[in-house]
């Protein structure tokens, strides 16, 4: 089995790199990743969340004609984030099937590129190493939620309308007093 390299220069938090032309003549290379904790609280760090447990990218890469490859994978995690209302820990889940098509002939990264429905959106141009951590990171970063919140949690509680504006001046004051449990 070809070993992953563990230092990228564009991702130093979950390194996990292959050289594409060490598989030449691979029919198929699976893979199965993992961060160590180290890498699991930098990961946090990056998403601005408060942790990153149970985090595991497996599948594989099999080449495609035409000298690309297909890499079809699995993205779970369980990520802890701050509450935008309530600002208490939210825990969310991520189960996400990752599909990623790399091409020796796709466009440039800042190209435009017009897609048909028949085409599939996931292709990039095929790099000489692939860093199977930076696609982890970045399909873990799509599929949580921007503005997570605690079941329940409404900004009306709080003396703001679902649009942010404040309808009671003095109501999340009012609302923190209750919480803290003090009286008037």
């Amino acid at each position: 089995m070809t070993p992953l390299i563990e230092q990228a220069a564009d991702n130093p938090e979950f390194p996990r790199v292959i050289e594409l032309a060490r598989l030449r003549d691979t029919p198929e290379y699976r893979f199965d990743i993992s961060p160590s904790e180290t890498e699991a609280a930098s990961i946090a760090r990056l998403m601005d969340a408060l942790s990153v447990r149970k985090m595991r990218f497996a599948g594989r890469l099999t080449p495609v004609s035409g000298g690309g490859w297909q890499l079809d994978g699995a993205l779970g995690a369980t990520v802890a984030q701050t509450c935008v209302v309530t600002l208490d820990p939210v825990t969310t889940r991520v189960d996400q099937k990752v599909r990623r098509l790399y091409l020796p002939n796709a466009a440039p990264a800042g190209a435009d590129v017009i897609l048909s429905p028949d085409e599939d959106e996931e292709i990039d141009p095929l790099p000489d190493r692939l860093d199977l951590g930076l696609v982890a990171v970045e399909a873990l970063a799509l599929a949580l939620p921007d503005y997570p919140r605690k079941e329940g949690a409404s900004l009306a509680a709080m003396g703001y309308d679902e649009e942010g504006e404040t309808v009671k001046p003095f109501a999340a004051l009012a609302a923190l007093r209750d919480k803290l449990g003090g009286g008037s």
